[in-house]
C-alpha cells in the first residue's frame, strides 16, 4: 500500500493490519453528541416549561373594594360610534340640565399622560390599536372622578364599550338611568374624524385606527345598546341632522328630568 493510500486509510479510521481489528474512533463525535443532547434538553426545557405570566397592572385595581357613592347619583350612559358628536351634545346637556360630563376617553388620556402612572403605556397601546382598555382601569377612573366631583347627575360619555363593563359598573358603582344613543352612519363619522385629525393630535385620529374603532364598536359596543334596548332603557337620536337639530331631539329625553 502506498504511503498516500496508507495515510488516507488511517485518516478515515480503517485498520491497515492484515487481521483488521475494530477501528478506534476519535472521541470527538461523542463530545459532539453530548453537546447536541445538552442543547436539545435545554431547548425542550425553554420551549415547554410554563412561561412566566406578565404582570397585569389591572390586578392592582380591586373593583370590589371601591367605596359606595353616598349621594345616590343619576348616571346616563352616552354611546355612539367614534365621531358621532357625543361630546358636543353632552356640553349642551351640561349647560341646560345641570349634568356633569365625564368622558371615559378623556379620563384615560389624562391617566396615560399623568407622570408616574402605572397604566400609561398600556392605555396608549389600547387607544392606538382602537381596542377597549381593561374595564378595571376605566371603572376605577370614573368612580374616582364621580367621588371627587360630588355631583348627583353624570353623563358618562363613551362608556360602557362592552357588556361586561356595563354590568360591572352597575354592580360596583351605581345603576344607570338610561342609555343615550347617537346613531350616525360610518361614512359621516369617518369624514368628521379625518377632519378632526387635522388638528387634534390624537394618536387614534388616523384612517387605520378609525377603521379599527368602527369594528370594535360594531362587535363589542353595539351589543351593549341591544342589551339595554331589550330593557326599555335606550333613547336614540339621529345624528344626520345639523348640530342644533340633533340637540332638539336630544333635549326631549331630559325635559322630564328637570
Amino acid at each position: 500500500m502506498s504511503r498516500r493510500l496508507l495515510s488516507l486509510a488511517r485518516y478515515r479510521g480503517f485498520s491497515t493490519n492484515a487481521n483488521p481489528q475494530p477501528a478506534r474512533r476519535s472521541p470527538l463525535p461523542y463530545y459532539l453528541l453530548g453537546a447536541a443532547a445538552a442543547s436539545g434538553a435545554a431547548y425542550y426545557y425553554l420551549t415547554t416549561r410554563p412561561s412566566p405570566k406578565p404582570q397585569n397592572p389591572t390586578t392592582t385595581t380591586n373593583l370590589s373594594a371601591l367605596p359606595k357613592l353616598s349621594n345616590n347619583p343619576t348616571v346616563v350612559f352616552v354611546l355612539g360610534g367614534p365621531g358621532a358628536g357625543k361630546g358636543t351634545q353632552c356640553a349642551n346637556v351640561v349647560r341646560d340640565y345641570g349634568f356633569v360630563h365625564l368622558s371615559a376617553g378623556d379620563l384615560l388620556r389624562e391617566e396615560r399622560n399623568r407622570p408616574g402612572s402605572p397604566y400609561g403605556d398600556l392605555i396608549n397601546m389600547y387607544i392606538r390599536e382602537g381596542k377597549i382598555v381593561p374595564m378595571e382601569i376605566t371603572i376605577a377612573l370614573l368612580h374616582e372622578a364621580m367621588r371627587k366631583n360630588g355631583g348627583t347627575r353624570f353623563l358618562v360619555d363613551g362608556f360602557p364599550r362592552a357588556l361586561d363593563q356595563a354590568l360591572k359598573f352597575e354592580e360596583v358603582v351605581c345603576e344607570s338611568k338610561f342609555v343615550l344613543y347617537f346613531e350616525c352612519p360610518e361614512e359621516e363619522m369617518l369624514k368628521r374624524l379625518l377632519k378632526r385629525g387635522e388638528t387634534s393630535g390624537r394618536v387614534d385620529d388616523n384612517i387605520e385606527s378609525i377603521k379599527k374603532r368602527f369594528v370594535t364598536f360594531r362587535d363589542t359596543s353595539y351589543p351593549v345598546i341591544e342589551y339595554y334596548a331589550q330593557r326599555g332603557k335606550v333613547r336614540s337620536v339621529s345624528c344626520v341632522n345639523d348640530v342644533n337639530g340633533v340637540y332638539r331631539e336630544t333635549k326631549k329625553h331630559f325635559e322630564q328630568m328637570k
